[in-house]
């Protein structure tokens, strides 16, 4: 618990600082703009003085400067206007657009919107006016901010996404070492019921109550292999599909109550197929249980194995009450469940082994609210 608090103060202490830092260089950023478009302002204001100093120039003038600060203004835009808006100069602007009298006085637009003029009084009583707009370098630093958040944003979602990754599979890693000692815990019991049921046949106990009991038994050593095999890699056999879905099939139909109709479909010929018979009874158990429990216990299961040359397709279809289409993809996620009880593990295990362990694929292939679900399951042959 220590750890844990003092783990979590050092991650916010970062945020924090990462916050602050952030912060700081975007008020940074904001200040150089600032003092770089006043630089601008007075770069503008100068120039009008020496526009304004030629044009009032006398034969003992001194032009040399006034000459200088004009031809210095490389990098500025500058549009000179009368009191009319007739343009009737400009520097650092493209000649097509100053020509082209529409552009002219959209340009003319923008800069107004850009910055106030800067007023030029070359007669008494008579001005004109020099607009102006940032300059390229100046433009840069503007959206210098906007793309330096872009480059924040992405690198937290870097970071969040390398942070829940690490996550998720510690988590995975967990629940995988759980499982296995789980399997481990119930392999002493099992041993020891393995015995009695030796015992029970010594003494001729009633033969179905032992066969009853030896299924079970039978039960729990594949659920221990079950358990035993998550978070590792299963070997894979070739089997037949057909014969595989069939014998997890006839397993739960005669533990279930009569309320619940079963009906299996197949073709009569074989369908050889890489699997692991374990976890593939698994995924039946898993399909055909979701489904009973749609029902709430009562209604039909249909479970249809197809052959198409291609494709091997095993369909679950049950009569309960449906998944809404926006949770077709949902209800393979872990922790997804509508059940009060349960922590949503079945199906994204279901996935994970048809996926993952089988390469072949999984999905709602058809549901209606009130009337029942098809979930298929396809193979490569």
């Amino acid at each position: 618990m220590q750890f844990s608090n003092k783990s979590n103060t050092t991650r916010w202490v970062l945020i924090s600082s990462s916050f602050l830092i952030i912060v700081l260089i975007l008020w940074n950023t904001y200040t150089f703009f600032q003092i770089f478009k006043n630089e601008e302002r007075i770069k503008i204001e100068l120039f009008a003085e020496a526009q304004k100093t030629i044009n009032n120039a006398t034969d003992d003038t001194d032009m040399d400067l006034p000459l200088l600060i004009i031809q210095n203004n490389s990098t500025i835009p500058l549009i000179l206007t009368d009191k009319n808006d007739s343009i009737l100069g400009s520097n650092n602007i493209d000649e097509e657009i100053i020509n082209d009298t529409i552009k002219a006085k959209q340009l003319l637009k923008n800069f107004k919107n850009s910055n106030d003029p800067v007023v030029l009084e070359y007669a008494k009583g008579k001005f004109r006016y020099l607009y102006y707009t940032n300059s390229p370098l100046l433009t840069k630093l503007k959206y210098y901010p906007i793309a330096l958040l872009l480059i924040i944003v992405l690198f937290a979602a870097l970071v969040y996404n390398y942070y829940k990754t690490s996550k998720i599979s510690g988590q995975n890693k967990l629940w995988a070492g759980m499982a296995k000692e789980t399997a481990h815990q119930i392999g002493t019991p099992l041993s020891s019921l393995i015995g009695w049921v030796e015992i029970m046949k010594a003494d001729n106990v009633d033969e179905t109550t032992v066969q009853e009991i030896e299924k079970d038994i039978y039960r729990l050593q594949n659920i221990t292999d079950r358990f035993s095999k998550i978070g590792s890699e299963p070997s894979l056999e070739e089997r037949d599909l057909v014969e595989e879905t069939k014998h997890a099939f006839e397993y739960l139909q005669s533990r279930f109550s009569k309320q619940v109709l079963f009906t299996f479909k197949a073709p009569q010929h074989k369908i050889p197929i890489l699997m692991n018979p374990t976890l593939h009874s698994w995924t039946i158990e898993n399909l055909v249980k979701n489904a009973i429990d749609a029902m709430k216990g009562r209604g039909s299961i249909i479970v249809i194995v197809e052959d198409d040359g291609k494709l091997a397709k095993i369909k679950v279809i049950d009569s309960g009450k449906g998944i809404p289409k926006n949770q077709f993809k949902t209800i393979f996620e872990p922790g997804f469940t509508t059940k009060k009880r349960g922590w949503g593990l079945g199906l994204s295990l279901t996935k994970r082994i048809v996926e993952e362990y089988h390469k072949g694929r999984i999905k709602v292939l058809q549901s209606e609210i009130n009337k029942g679900t098809i979930i298929q399951i396809s193979f490569k042959r």
